[in-house]
């Protein structure tokens, strides 16, 4: 297919259509050129899901004009730019490429939202285009390339900000400050939960590639997967390594993030383990939909766990309404993050909900929320004042956060599958994890899945190195932890080393 040698004769749809890939920018109608001024002007990347919250956010936001927009998607991005540029009244330049909008978009920052696999790169190719940037969670795709990241930002001094944006809720914000002060005694254990349905996505793959879609592009460092492995082209990447890290590197990486905040950890665990699948029905997707993972920190364990199951078989019937809810803290939430203290529980949601009870499950008062900005408006501030200590989601945060989802499906993926009972002859001498291993097979044994029967996959005990954030001490499995912990990029889209 030719490039249009005057595109300004066709309709906008036409033009984005044969532009996908050569980065042609567009103008829309009903906009206005603004002058030089002091706005801090930004540009998205990934403008189909969470980028529209990106949207949202700066185009209504005093002292930032949304200048630029990018998407592989030709169909996504005519939508978004004539919606942003009516809104705002200004004109938005439209790319396919995030190269040429580095090169000619306008902007001073990046927000990106694409698939997890583009996040790092996104970033890196920002920072060296001399761009602050707002990067989603997880802020990488793998445990090394989120650490080139870190440093790059550092070397060049640019302002990154990582979407972990429950960092920013004050509510949590002074339960985190409640449980530090020590106001329960010591920490027992910490656990993040992603209690949230996730339907299987069938069998057979073969989906289509969306019309004038760059995939090339959309690839970017994994191979040129043909035919696809799935059905559904846009979100259901999320259940495929090459692309995503599951439901605890796509919601839970916000509980993660919160947990490890409690614990006032500020490296990836020394030791970490796995027990999970994909159990409860069959389809093409890879990653567990259920799991235990267990970083081993020498303060208190952080425990995670995902379920992506509901209550029960016949809780099925209407998926996401019937989820489980913390042993803790019945009825509430199983998106969320649970504290257990010498004198007490504290419990923090997804939406900011806190809770404290004592020992003997006596409600007690909540510290008073804390003021304070919203993580965009947040990231503006830092960009502003060039301050990294004012970010409230720094990238070296949202970087440690990432790994521990990373460490936690490089253990998973080094597994292997086994029954309960010998799984439990395995564990039996923590009875922490005894306890939360019984609680996963009660969960599936209510769904129908019979671990007495059914294998799942127990993965090993990896000791990390905090410092090198590689797996060492494991004899022959640091190889092929370590391959997991990086990955092959293809091609000129590979993350650099940074010194």
């Amino acid at each position: 297919m030719n490039t249009p040698t005057q595109p300004t004769t066709i309709d906008r749809r036409k033009v984005l259509k044969y532009g996908a890939g050569f980065g042609l920018a567009l103008a829309w109608p009903n906009s206005r050129v603004l002058g030089a001024n002091d706005d801090i002007r930004v540009g998205v990347v990934g403008v189909n899901g969470r980028g529209q919250s990106h949207i949202s956010a700066f185009s209504g936001m005093k002292g930032v004009r949304l200048t630029a927009l990018c998407d592989i998607d030709p169909a996504v991005l005519d939508a978004r730019v004539t919606a942003a540029a009516n809104k705002q009244k200004i004109e938005v330049k439209g790319y396919a490429d995030m190269r040429e909008m580095f090169e000619k978009g306008d902007i001073d920052v990046m927000a990106t939202a694409t698939p997890n696999h583009w996040h790092t790169l996104a970033g890196v190719w920002a920072i060296q285009a001399g761009k602050d940037a707002y990067i989603e969670k997880p802020i990488s795709h793998n445990v090394w390339e989120g650490r080139q990241l870190v440093k790059l930002a550092r070397k060049e001094g640019k302002i990154c900000q990582g979407g972990t944006q429950s960092r920013s809720i004050g509510s949590i914000q002074a339960a985190v400050k409640f449980v530090q002060e020590g106001k329960l005694g010591k920490i027992k254990y910490v656990k993040g939960m992603c209690y949230k349905a996730r339907q299987s996505i069938g069998q057979g793959g073969n989906g289509s590639i969306p019309e004038g879609v760059n995939y090339d592009l959309w690839c970017g460092p994994a191979d040129l997967e043909t035919p696809l492995r799935r059905k559904k082209f846009h979100y259901d990447w999320h259940w495929f390594y090459a692309y995503g890290n599951g439901d605890m590197g796509n919601q839970g990486i916000h509980q993660m993030d919160v947990a490890r905040w409690y614990l006032g950890e500020n490296t990836i665990a020394p030791r970490t383990m796995s027990i999970g699948g994909r159990l409860g029905y069959e389809d093409d997707g890879e990653t567990p939909n259920t799991q235990l993972v267990w970083h081993d920190y020498d303060a208190a364990p952080l425990i995670f766990e995902t379920r992506g199951l509901p209550k029960s078989k016949e809780a099925q019937k209407d998926w996401g309404k019937n989820m489980e809810s913390p042993d803790e803290f019945e009825g509430m939430s199983g998106v969320s993050v649970v504290v257990a203290c010498e004198g007490g529980y504290v419990f923090t949601d997804a939406g900011g909900k806190v809770k404290v009870k004592d020992l003997q499950g006596k409600e007690m008062e909540a510290p008073k929320p804390l003021e304070t900005e919203d993580i965009f408006e947040n990231f503006i501030t830092a960009v502003k004042s060039r301050k990294v200590e004012q970010l409230y989601a720094d990238c070296e945060e949202t970087h440690l956060s990432s790994a521990l989802c990373h460490t936690g499906l490089i253990s998973h993926r080094l597994g292997a599958a086994l029954k309960k009972d010998e799984i439990l002859g395995k564990i039996k001498d923590d009875a922490l994890l005894t306890d939360r291993f019984g609680s996963m097979a009660d969960h599936l044994g209510r769904n129908g899945v019979d671990l007495a029967k059914e294998s799942i996959v127990l993965g090993p005990m990896i000791k990390f190195n905090p410092e090198t954030e590689w797996a060492e001490g494991n004899g022959e499995l640091d190889v092929p932890a370590n391959k997991l912990a990086t990955r092959e990029y293809r091609a000129p889209y590979t993350v650099p080393e940074v010194l």
